[in-house]
């Protein structure tokens, strides 16, 4: 449990104040600002990266105490690491900005319905798995049992707010069975086997886009390595970092720290943008735990996004077609937090008859940033319109590596009215690979993982 501190010379009072070797290196020189979504469609100083910093630092040395002044910025920023991306003096503004949502969350706990509907999903639903599957076979029955067209019909849905028309709009259709039903314990490699690695199930990839996970674990098995989904590991805590809550953050890392140590692998695969940097990080999040510290970092030196580890891996092109117009979209958590940006393209461009047409600015935030989307849609709505602007006629579909934007970009794409897929980039490297042994492939990735 966090204690307050009795240092009255800081707003910031609570274990994991923000760190003054990460701010103090700003020098305000403001190449930060037009990287900066926030920045771009609201012009407010105190709404930019340097802005931010320098709200962080005030309250840190007590010159500006710990209220809206400082709040609204805070949790107005997207957390998209675009800042860090072009900052000449290595400001880790993502780090910094989390540390002070900590800081928030500690000194002044969301009250009321509100307060209680945050503490039962960050703290009782997404790190319990069962639970998570049990959320999501009720929406699965909304959407089967002819409830969903009764709500759309009857109006009961005008009773929500926009964006949430749209998103249940846009929802996927929930598959029957989460990755974790459907994958073994250990699939074993085919051909010659080059090692073994543990698959990272994440949270909503789990239940929401299932045949994803199992579309990555078979693309890994395809080219020699055993795969290997450990039973016990739960969400990766990045919600819980973004929304303020380190503590429950903590407990899921050090969970998921002695899961995937416990296994002989070479590497720990994710598949998911977000999820990704937040176990590159756990070294960050525990580096006061003398007990994790170290393991935190072994963890993390192991963790790879899936296109990551292909490239590396020197994979065997399929050669399987695909013939399809695709643009692709750079997760923010992808190339800003992680710097992966050449390795997707060069699976993508790896796939016979797909065709990759460059989307202008595609490494702009489409607005989706955990559940920003739900919490500030007035923000995320004009970002995810201009993300929506700058795909491609000629796409036919839009392809991406976290499931965050991918359900983002569905509510786009209903939003528009076109008629562009929304793919991962494991999805596409699957379906050639099945097309290359001869098996029929759905491009929507409805039937590849059940077969």
């Amino acid at each position: 449990m966090q204690t307050a501190e009795k240092d009255p010379t800081t707003a910031f009072r609570w274990d994991d104040p923000p760190d003054p070797d990460k701010y103090s290196v700003c020098v305000h020189c403001g190449l930060c600002l037009e990287a900066c979504p926030t920045y771009q469609e609201l012009g407010i100083e105190n709404q930019s990266p340097r802005g931010r910093v320098y709200l962080i630092r005030a309250a840190s040395e007590g010159r500006l105490p710990l209220d809206e002044a400082l709040i609204d910025p805070v949790f107005r920023c997207l957390d998209c690491r675009a800042c860090e991306s072009v900052c000449p003096s290595g400001v880790r503004v993502g780090t910094l900005i989390e540390q002070a949502r900590g800081q928030v969350f500690a000194a002044r706990p969301a009250r009321g319905f509100s307060g209680w509907l945050q503490r039962l999903f960050l703290r009782r639903i997404f790190p319990s798995p069962k639970r998570l599957r049990t959320l999501a076979r009720l929406g699965r029955f909304y959407q089967r049992s002819g409830l969903a067209g009764l709500a759309r019909a009857t109006g009961v849905l005008r009773l929500l707010p926009a964006h949430l028309r749209e998103m249940e709009h846009a929802l996927p259709e929930i598959p029957a069975r989460s990755s974790r039903e459907v994958l073994p314990a250990r699939m074993p490699a085919r051909g010659c086997r080059k090692g073994q690695v543990a698959l990272v199930t994440g949270c909503i990839m789990d239940v929401m886009f299932a045949e994803t996970n199992v579309a990555t674990a078979r693309v890994l098995a395809r080219n020699g390595f055993d795969v290997v989904v450990p039973e016990g590991q739960v969400c990766c805590g990045a919600l819980q970092v973004h929304s303020g809550d380190r503590q429950t953050a903590k407990a899921m890392a050090r969970r998921n720290i002695d899961v995937f140590l416990a296994q002989d692998v070479d590497a720990v695969i994710i598949n998911a943008a977000g999820c990704g940097a937040a176990l590159k990080e756990y070294g960050e999040w525990l580096r006061t735990d003398a007990a994790y510290r170290a393991k935190a970092e072994q963890f993390s030196r192991k963790v790879k996004d899936i296109s990551e580890f292909l490239a590396e891996a020197d994979v065997e092109p399929p050669k399987g077609r695909v013939d399809m117009t695709v643009t692709y979209h750079d997760a923010c958590h992808l190339c800003h937090a992680q710097g992966i940006r050449r390795q997707p393209r060069e699976l993508l461009t790896s796939v016979p008859g797909l065709r990759l047409v460059e989307m202008p600015d595609s490494e702009r935030c489409c607005g989706s940033a955990g559940v920003y989307n739900l919490t500030h849609p007035e923000m995320a709505g004009p970002l995810l319109d201009r993300k929506m602007a700058d795909v491609p006629d000629e796409a036919q579909a839009i392809v991406m590596g976290n499931p965050g934007c991918m359900m983002q970009i569905r509510v786009g794409v209903y939003r528009v009215g076109s008629t562009c897929e929304v793919m991962h980039t494991v999805d596409i490297l699957d379906a050639a690979y099945r097309a290359e042994e001869g098996n029929r492939c759905s491009r929507r990735g409805k039937s590849w993982w059940r077969n």
